[in-house]
């Protein structure tokens, strides 16, 4: 386990900016050392606050769009198209903006697609396909992902791992159906910690006073199971990127003063 790193921001917006240029850099390193980029999106305010920030960025063109992999954390297992499912809300922020190859775009099953409603199919489904991706390096079911990116919810959830329920329990599955998730809609697919873990980086991202209470458990010692945050690692990174609302629960001691 990487012990995390903490950068705290003024507000959401400042966030969302210097998290956008972040994300640049690292895919711009990893395509130059590699070839290619993988990156795992998040959905949600800050999630989607990000990839508008990106879109905005000068800089998005040093990215090479064609050779970057696109995944996703979780999604609401609703109809293609649907506004709130993630990939949707992705394509508005950014998607539709750059020049990406379809084939390296791995959008999660819709309810509407060749699994129906079998939700546990088309987890498998998403599994077999992260499996298939995977190289000999990857060691591993999934790719070794650049940067997997979560959003934290108020009750310490990251993707659609919820605290006490059974996916967040889940050891050997790289990806799950969920049921009954606390929000709606409660039918989603989710991919699992032992996924998560995967990563070469885990960025999670909280902004707002609704966080903070969810911040300082997660980051406070709590267990994965109550709070699945406190799960979320990477295998060389972990990094919390938070803005000042999110983090006025924290201990001083544990945050460096704003870098920005």
């Amino acid at each position: 386990m990487t012990p995390p790193q903490l950068v705290v921001h003024r507000d959401k917006e400042l966030m969302a900016q210097a998290a956008a240029a972040r994300l640049i850099t690292r895919i711009v390193d990893a395509q130059a050392a590699r070839g290619h980029a993988s990156v795992v999106l998040t959905g949600g305010r800050n999630g989607n606050g990000l990839l508008a920030a990106l879109a905005a960025a000068p800089a998005r063109d040093a990215v090479d769009w064609t050779r970057l992999d696109l995944w996703w954390g979780d999604e609401r297992f609703l109809p293609e198209g649907d506004p709130e499912r993630n990939v949707t809300q992705a394509r508005e922020a950014l998607l539709d903006a750059v020049e990406l190859d379809p084939a390296r775009v791995h959008a999660m099953p819709a309810s509407d697609g060749p699994y129906g409603k079998n939700v546990d199919d088309a987890a498998a489904a998403y599994a077999a396909e992260l499996a298939a991706a995977a190289g000999p390096e990857d060691h591993g079911r999934v790719p070794s992902f650049d940067v997997l990116m979560l959003g934290v919810g108020p009750d310490t959830h990251v993707a659609s791992l919820f605290p006490e329920l059974p996916a967040v329990r889940e050891t050997e599955r790289t990806v799950v159906g969920v049921h009954g998730a606390p929000k709606p809609p409660p039918v989603r697919i989710s991919l699992t910690l032992p996924a998560i873990r995967a990563a070469r980086e885990v960025w999670l991202l909280a902004a707002g006073e609704d966080k903070a209470e969810a911040a300082a458990i997660a980051l406070s010692g709590a267990g994965e199971i109550q709070a699945p945050a406190a799960g979320a690692y990477g295998r060389s990174r972990t990094l919390w990127l938070l803005d000042a609302a999110a983090a006025s629960q924290l201990p001083r001691a544990l945050y460096p003063p704003a870098s920005a």
